[in-house]
């Protein structure tokens, strides 16, 4: 019986005897609740620190191109993305002396390895770091500024001397983690800020997630992901890129073929459910295993579907997600079902551009999940039946 059936009861009750009993039974919830906390809190300490731009920006610079710098950004944070408007507005924001939200720094506790060891794992504020690196080496203009309109077009270089050395002077506040800070903590805490948040796509999160350790997404989506010929076949704009959306379009493709019984329409947790247990997988054939069946339907569409990948047109620079799930995993179903396949059964050029194929991966409410497995079903259907 749980905490609240417990209170419910008490309010329910008339008789004192029965009132000290459940009163007792909440106490003792109480006392497990507070063991648990005690037992899952971790050594971690804290200090706020406040460094001037000029320091960070050294801490940040020196090294950074043999990745040796004392303060840099791991591996599984977001590439920059800030566009012009919001870089310069942040630019502004310092000018004007307004409060600037905490970045969160770790302290490094490497001991083993004296190349990390004592250096600063930027864990948020990667993209306020990485615009102050740019504006302070003249690598774009201010732009849509809302206040100092006659800063527009100005560079860092275009201040007056003095007005250079009092924005270095302005100072940033940190919080700096301290104790048992392992990588896995830094990347609970990344998620954690980071989750639910807009400035983040699901797949960013993930990618900072404890998951994104596991042999699965290490060894089997990120270098699909990266793939040369996935890339081909599934061109992405520049925003979707940055996105990670190749690493969703990857994670969607093992999903929904090994796992598509369990789909119940909502795409994010259904993803991230798959991901939390493919992240347990640790043989290292079963790892092979899904790389193959990645490279064989790759290589099977590239093949045969004329150069077309997932694209809606030849030229298209784009992949709808509708219709890389018909292909990829119709395709792969037909490989797992018939191993030995050479060609599709019936010809490519008679349906992928036709309307029928188009109302079919155009329909409305694409994530239903009648709509997902009637396009999957399709395709797997024009790839084995006579």
């Amino acid at each position: 019986m749980d905490i609240v059936e417990l209170k419910k009861k008490l309010e329910a009750s008339t008789k004192d005897e029965e009132k000290i009993q459940l009163q007792s039974q909440i106490t003792e919830l109480r006392d497990i609740a507070d063991r648990a906390i005690r037992k899952a809190n971790r050594d971690i300490h804290y200090s706020i620190r406040e460094w001037s731009i000029e320091i960070i920006l050294a801490k940040y610079q020196d090294g950074i191109q043999t990745d040796d710098n004392e303060l840099f950004i791991p591996d599984y944070q977001r590439d920059y993305k800030w566009d012009l408007k919001v870089a310069s507005r942040f630019i502004e924001s310092i000018l004007l002396d307004f409060p600037i939200p905490y970045l969160y720094i770790a302290d490094v506790d490497a001991p083993d390895n004296p190349e990390l060891d004592g250096r600063v794992e930027i864990i948020d504020g990667s993209q306020r770091i990485r615009a102050l690196h740019f504006f302070c080496n003249d690598e774009f203009q201010l732009e849509q500024l809302k206040e100092l309109k006659e800063l527009e077009g100005f560079t860092f270089r275009d201040f007056s001397a003095a007005r250079r050395r009092r924005f270095l002077r302005e100072t940033l506040r940190m919080v700096e983690l301290k104790g048992e800070v392992d990588e896995s903590s830094r990347r609970d805490l990344f998620e954690r800020i980071n989750s639910g948040v807009k400035r983040l796509e699901a797949m960013e999160v993930r990618h900072g997630s404890e998951e994104a350790n596991s042999e699965f997404y290490k060894k089997v989506v990120v270098p699909c992901s990266e793939d040369a010929l996935f890339s081909s076949l599934a061109p992405l704009s520049d925003k979707k890129k940055s996105n990670a959306d190749h690493r969703e379009l990857v994670l969607r493709f093992f999903a929904y073929l090994h796992n598509i019984d369990n789909y119940k329409g909502y795409v994010k947790p259904f993803l991230d459910d798959y991901l939390l247990e493919a992240s347990k997988i640790e043989d290292q054939d079963t790892i092979e295993s899904f790389k193959k069946e990645f490279n064989d339907t790759m290589n099977f569409i590239d093949e045969h579907f004329g150069g077309m990948g997932f694209k809606k047109t030849i030229n298209s620079k784009t992949t709808p997600r509708a219709r890389y799930e018909a292909i990829a995993i119709g395709v792969a179903q037909a490989l797992k079902e018939e191993p030995n396949l050479i060609k599709p059964a019936v010809d490519v050029s008679s349906w992928l551009t036709s309307d029928e194929f188009q109302t079919i991966v155009g329909a409305d409410s694409a994530n239903n999940v009648s709509q997902l497995l009637k396009r999957i079903s399709y395709v797997k259907g024009k790839m084995l039946e006579g």
